[in-house]
C-alpha cells in the first residue's frame, strides 16, 4: 500500500488541520505510552498488572490515563469480571486490531533501525561545526 500525505489530504479535505479530530487521534495513538500499550495488547488480552510489567517504565498514573483514553476512543476494550479479587482485562477492539495491523510494520522498522539512527545522532553530536 503506497499513498502520499497529499493524496490523503486531497481525499479528506481538512484532515490534520488544527481543529481536525485526526490530530487528537494521532496524539492518543502515537504517544509514547499509547504506542507501547497498543503493542502489548497486540499480543492478546492483558490484565492491568501484565500491562504494567510489559510496558517498561510506565507509571500507574500514565497507564491508567492511557487505558482510559484508548478505551474512550474505542481502540481498546475494558472488561471487569465479577471475581474476588476484582479482575479487569483489556484487549484490542476490531478498530484497534485494524490499527495495529498497520502500525506493527512501522514498529518493526523502528526496532530494526533504532540503533543506527540513535548512533548516527550521537555521532553527529560529536562533530564540530
Amino acid at each position: 500500500m503506497s499513498i502520499s500525505f497529499a493524496e490523503i489530504q486531497a481525499s479528506r479535505p481538512g484532515s490534520f488541520s488544527l481543529a481536525c479530530p485526526t490530530r487528537t487521534v494521532l496524539d492518543h495513538v502515537m504517544s509514547r505510552w499509547g504506542v507501547l500499550v497498543l503493542c502489548a495488547l497486540s499480543n492478546g488480552t492483558r490484565r492491568w498488572s501484565e500491562l504494567r510489567r510489559e510496558v517498561d517504565g510506565i507509571s500507574e498514573k500514565m497507564l491508567a490515563s492511557t487505558l482510559r483514553t484508548l478505551t474512550a476512543d474505542g481502540i481498546i476494550s475494558r472488561t471487569a469480571l465479577a471475581t474476588v479479587p476484582p479482575h479487569v482485562e483489556y484487549c484490542l477492539t476490531d478498530t484497534g486490531r485494524e490499527l495495529m495491523e498497520r502500525m506493527l510494520p512501522l514498529i518493526d522498522w523502528i526496532s530494526a533501525n533504532a540503533d543506527d539512527i540513535v548512533g548516527d545522532v550521537e555521532n553527529a553530536d560529536a562533530v564540530i561545526y
